[in-house]
């Protein structure tokens, strides 16, 4: 058995740092007029920093004497005391920084490839500042992608610049990013923008970098697409082109075909000019799907309900090579985040067009659900909607399998709008309270004011959990 005494260790490697004796390193850190001189030992420093040890070992061929001396002209006098304290006592108090004197230790442990400080770091802020490094998000973009060893930085910034791109590209110089962020950025599946602003950001980008190229490419000569190209080589093969409507593709990227392959260009004209031609497997890229915010469904099932909403057929071309998304799905209400009462989910959703319910059924795989194309409302009985439609499916191991559609058969029952009510359907999907602040105790589907029957039972269920979204056109 070995006992640890860190805390006197600790101590008494600080005491030493304290000791105006036996040093044998001077480090002079700042600019002029704020400077200031350490005194340190080698040995220490050598063996707690790879920077600090190179540095040494390089002033050590060319020292004459005793004493060695290093220049950090980058870190802050205040800022490297924080460091000092750390690389001789393992100590770092974070309670008396503010956080923009963190990001600056963070940034001058870099640059002395102090990783377990680094590390400590990043986590400490993305965990504890979330809301200061969104506020600054352009200083920690440029800081973290001027180093190859802040990679949760960079995934933080990427992971942002992913949910809100637009927000971003208002408050960022965005063709000023690193050619590895924009990369890190278009690799993204989940980007939350429409692919053609993508793609107009990219051309964007890669113009800043050729100032001598005007914006029109009809007057772009042979060598000019050449330049772009070369500039855009790693970006190109990362845009979603399958993705664009044809007007998009006609107007926004035709006019850039030499930018392209000569056989993804082909292939491209082919799919957006004959309905029946499918897109090359080693060119295609699938659309973006955005970010789903569910405990209940998948992108597959988010997929098939967009499928019956717009009553896309299988064979339709839109719905080949993979999902089909053209929504955002915004979370209004989660049953175990909000409550599961009928009060809650007026108080969330009500007025909000466009609807779509899941309902996790309880002690079982099966999901029912519903699509309101326009509001629900408190002040009337019943909805009148032409296009819903309630479902039914089961999901087990990403497996979807048992999926049944009813649409509405009677209009002016559509929708049951009683306030003791969550998101009912007629009387074919019926969720409901006794009282409008107790969770929902009184749920059953039966065959009324549809034209299937989506459960084959008409008993009672009880629900584990439910959400309900808005859907949102990614193209508006």
């Amino acid at each position: 058995m070995s006992t640890q005494f860190f805390s006197n260790l600790s101590r008494n490697y600080i005491e030493i740092l304290e000791d105006s004796e036996y040093y044998d390193v001077t480090i002079e850190v700042g600019k002029d007029p704020n400077t200031k001189i350490f005194r340190a030992h080698m040995n220490i420093l050598c063996h707690r920093s790879p920077y600090l040890r190179r540095t040494l070992i390089s002033n050590n061929n060319n020292n004459s004497g005793n004493l060695f001396h290093i220049e950090l002209p980058n870190i802050l006098p205040e800022i490297f005391q924080i460091i000092l304290k750390y690389i001789y006592g393992g100590i770092l108090s974070l309670n008396e920084q503010n956080i923009s004197d963190i990001l600056k230790v963070l940034v001058a442990a870099d640059e002395l490839l102090l990783h377990e400080l680094v590390d400590h770091l990043q986590t400490y802020l993305i965990e504890n500042e979330t809301d200061w490094l969104k506020s600054n998000f352009e200083l920690i973009h440029r800081t973290s992608f001027q180093s190859n060893h802040l990679l949760e930085l960079q995934k933080f910034c990427t992971n942002f610049m992913s949910e809100s791109p637009d927000k971003i590209f208002e408050s960022l110089d965005f063709t000023s990013i690193p050619e590895k962020s924009l990369i890190m950025l278009l690799e993204r599946d989940d980007l939350q923008m429409n692919e053609i602003k993508i793609w107009e950001h990219v051309l964007e980008w890669g113009l800043a970098k050729n100032s001598t190229l005007v914006p029109d490419p009809s007057t772009w000569t042979n060598d000019d697409f050449k330049t772009m190209k070369n500039t855009l080589r790693c970006c190109l093969p990362l845009i979603r082109f399958y993705s664009l409507s044809s007007n998009d593709f006609l107007k926004k990227v035709h006019p850039y075909k030499k930018l392209l392959k000569p056989e993804l260009y082909e292939d491209l004209l082919k799919y957006y000019l004959d309905f029946k031609s499918k897109p090359s497997n080693s060119n295609y890229l699938p659309p973006r799907y955005g970010k789903l915010d569910s405990k209940i469904i998948d992108m597959k099932i988010a997929s098939l309900v967009s499928k019956w909403i717009d009553k896309i057929n299988e064979n339709c071309k839109c719905a080949l090579n993979g999902l089909y998304l053209p929504y955002e799905f915004k979370l209004l209400l989660r049953g175990s985040r909000d409550g599961l009462s009928p009060n809650r989910f007026h108080s969330l959703c009500e007025n909000v067009p466009k609807t779509i319910t899941f309902i996790k059924v309880k002690g079982t795989d099966e999901i029912l659900g519903g699509y309101n194309p326009i509001i629900w409302e408190i002040s009337k009985n019943w909805g009148e909607a032409r296009d819903c439609f309630i479902f039914s499916l089961k999901n087990k191991n990403d497996i979807i399998k048992d999926e049944k559609i009813s649409y509405v058969k009677e209009i002016d029952s559509a929708l049951n709008y009683g306030k003791n009510y969550g998101p009912s359907f007629g009387k074919d999907l019926v969720i409901y309270g006794s009282s409008d602040y107790k969770d929902y105790d009184d749920n059953c589907c039966k065959l009324v004011y549809y034209e299937e029957k989506i459960r084959d039972t008409d008993n009672k269920f009880s629900i584990e959990d439910y959400e309900v979204f808005q859907i949102i056109n990614k193209n508006d």
